[in-house]
């Protein structure tokens, strides 16, 4: 996947925010980390994969794909604070989604830990896996970055 249009759709919209909040490139990448834990957190308690105490099933793949996407943004947007840019390579689907998440998060620390280009392309393979394992497609996941895209766009309009 080329992954250069959502970077630069991304681009758009921190530039955006930069200017409405009056900060600069760079100035929030902790707060970013820990608003994707926060999305990492959010995407997993729609798929209820933990839950086993729970007959409650998922919530629907619309729900779950959205939340998703929350975690592209701000994936998106860290890796334009710190200049690397992901490069797609192969990616397989975890035996179970609590797998995916469980390494999310340390992938995610790791990150935090270092902020190197390998950490960061090793978190965003991670993240891309956990899609897979949950049944996103590439497709899916554009046209719902898209569409998220505009509304957060509408939202700094509108004082969110």
């Amino acid at each position: 996947m080329n992954w250069e249009p959502l970077y630069l759709m991304q681009r758009r919209l921190d530039q955006y925010i930069e200017n409405q909040h009056q900060l600069q490139k760079g100035e929030k990448v902790e707060e970013k980390i820990l608003a994707l834990l926060v999305e990492v957190g959010e995407l997993a308690n729609e798929t209820r994969c933990f839950k086993f105490w729970s007959t409650k099933g998922p919530s629907e793949k619309q729900v779950i794909l959205e939340e998703y996407v929350d975690g592209v943004h701000f994936l998106l947007s860290l890796g334009i604070d710190l200049e690397f840019m992901y490069h797609s390579e192969h990616t397989e689907a975890y035996d179970s989604q609590t797998d995916a998440f469980l390494s999310i998060y340390k992938s995610i620390e790791q990150f935090r830990l270092y902020k190197s280009e390998e950490s960061y392309m090793a978190l965003f393979h991670e993240y891309l896996q956990l899609g897979l394992t949950l049944g996103l497609t590439e497709g899916e996941l554009i046209k719902a970055y898209e569409d998220k895209n505009q509304v957060n766009f509408k939202r700094q309009d509108e004082g969110y």
